[in-house]
């Protein structure tokens, strides 16, 4: 059957680094909130700020168990509000941006691996016509700062859409998420085929949503779930589209 859309997970399929690694921007983001409260006259000492944000990764845990999410703001104010419950309500607007600012922006200082054949299947995936998406779960760096950092790395312009699960409250593997995409571009599930690595978030999610899948994933992981072609690296991909319409 005829290909017409495409979309692509993020992580694990164009990053190599794991969305779980965003915790190593924890010292980076917990040091500048600690200036920028301390700066406001709000004090938070370096070790409550390092349990808050543990204890924040729980509250956000609960709500990715559902399949929905929340902005990079709630993030920060559940970090504020485990240091002191009133905390949230002491933080004005302005100090609340500078904060989300800082919450979000580590990632560009120092960005993750990238799929080194990732801008040449993009190249000829999109010169051959087809429509390409970006469908992906954050972590704890928003869609706004994924999206300026594809720009930094010449990626996002093969876009038609991103959808990030921070922007849109709902995450993989919830087949809304890849539905809703699909009719931001004018696409069909039928027609579509959705590209990522996780046989959970990206396979099961995108054939629930009526979608062919081709997985991106080594061998050990090929056995738990049947998505319609498996490639071992991204710039197989073109090739397996192919074979799809075939």
């Amino acid at each position: 059957m005829k290909v017409e859309t495409i979309t692509v997970d993020l992580w694990g399929t164009l990053f190599f680094d794991g969305p779980a690694s965003d915790n190593r921007y924890k010292k980076r983001r917990m040091a500048d909130f600690q200036t920028l409260l301390g700066a406001a006259g709000l004090s938070a000492s370096a070790s409550k700020l390092d349990r808050a944000y543990d204890e924040s990764g729980t509250y956000l845990g609960r709500i990715w168990f559902t399949h929905r999410d929340v902005p990079a703001a709630e993030h920060v104010r559940a970090i504020l509000a485990a240091v002191e419950p009133g905390l949230p309500r002491r933080v004005p607007p302005a100090l609340l941006a500078a904060l989300v600012d800082a919450y979000a922006r580590p990632i560009l200082l120092l960005p993750p691996a990238v799929d080194d054949g990732a801008l040449a299947t993009l190249e000829t995936l999109k010169g051959a016509g087809y429509k390409l998406a970006l469908v992906s779960n954050i972590m704890r760096t928003p869609g706004a700062t994924l999206r300026e950092l594809l720009g930094r790395l010449r990626l996002l312009d093969y876009f038609e859409q991103t959808t990030f699960s921070d922007e849109v409250g709902i995450r993989k593997p919830a087949p809304e998420i890849f539905a809703l995409t699909l009719r931001a571009i004018g696409g069909d599930a039928a027609t579509a085929v959705h590209v990522g690595d996780d046989p959970v978030l990206d396979v099961q999610g995108a054939q629930a949503a009526g979608m062919r899948v081709v997985q991106v994933t080594s061998s050990s992981r090929r056995n738990s779930v049947s998505p319609d072609l498996v490639i071992s690296r991204l710039a197989d991909l073109p090739a397996a589209i192919e074979q799809l319409e075939a």
